[in-house]
């Protein structure tokens, strides 16, 4: 489901009912927009995360596992209206000091492979630390550096090096790289720099 798709169902579902800071702000996108060269200048794009009810949960989750994280604000859904009361209008939150936003928006809401979120390791150490977080409480392990969280969000968990190796393939074995890959879960950083190495 596309986003123009997904914004005229939510404006359908939700019978009109105002819900800027939940819906029109969640794509970040002011009207006073200029254009240069056919390119669109807009304050800012941020990734907006759509739960069915579960966004606040999800929110204090994703600010407990990555450091330099935090709640900006949280509006919530008043009396009457189409979304049950007290649940999240619009969450602004911070992962690593980069902008997100999420709302609670309804059954019709759900998440698939399609989007997700990549976090970039240094170190084996830290890889495994985001990669037991973020499978605890009811998540997925998936293959390939794959998993995905109890809120059903899925996420890459990936060393740096992984990309240094693969945007190289002068300096080392990328497709021995690629193929220790394919067998793994959880990436591994020392097998994955051993394959490069292979000649």
């Amino acid at each position: 489901m596309n986003w123009g798709r997904r914004f005229r169902l939510s404006a359908w579902r939700l019978n009109g009912w105002p819900i800027v800071k939940g819906v029109i702000q969640m794509a970040s996108i002011t009207t006073d927009v200029a254009t240069h060269e056919g390119k669109v200048a807009v304050r800012n794009i941020v990734p907006s995360l759509s739960f069915k009810d579960r966004a606040e949960e999800a929110v204090n989750f994703y600010v407990s596992v990555f450091k330099n994280s935090r709640i900006v604000s949280i509006d919530r859904w008043p009396a009457n209206a189409p979304i049950p009361e007290g649940k999240v209008l619009n969450a602004t939150f911070e992962l690593n000091g980069r902008e997100y936003r999420a709302f609670d928006g309804g059954e019709h809401f759900t998440f698939t492979d399609a989007f997700s979120l990549v976090a970039i390791c240094e170190t084996q150490r830290e890889l495994d630390e985001v990669w037991d977080k973020l499978a605890s409480g009811g998540g997925q392990e998936g293959p390939c550096g794959w998993v995905t969280d109890r809120f059903g969000v899925s996420w890459q968990v990936v060393p740096a090096a992984l990309e240094e190796m693969m945007a190289n393939p002068k300096g080392g074995n990328t497709k021995a790289v690629m193929d220790a890959l394919l067998q793994m879960g959880k990436l591994d950083l020392k097998t994955l720099e051993a394959a490069y190495k292979k000649r």
